[in-house]
């Protein structure tokens, strides 16, 4: 499996730190190679077509907006993305 893009997007607020800290975790569980971005920057929030924050994207793909899933979501969800 190629290495993953994992990005999650918010100005740097608890519910975006949270949102990494499940989202790292989750990766942990999956066993992924997995680079992970915190995009703070409210101009890239934008470009990337996200409009709630916080957000998760993964390999290009918005896989969340707007909630903190909890690593056990986020693990079923990131275990539905192709690889």
């Amino acid at each position: 499996m190629a290495k993953r893009t994992v990005q999650i997007l918010g100005t740097g607020c608890k519910k975006c730190q949270q949102l990494e800290t499940n989202v790292k975790e989750a990766i942990a569980l999956l066993n992924w190679d997995a680079e992970v971005l915190h995009i703070t920057d409210p101009l890239q929030i934008a470009e990337r077509g996200v409009m709630k924050t916080p957000a998760l994207i993964v390999d290009g793909q918005v896989m969340s907006q707007g909630k903190v899933a909890t690593p056990e979501q986020l693990q079923t969800l990131l275990e539905a993305q192709p690889s």
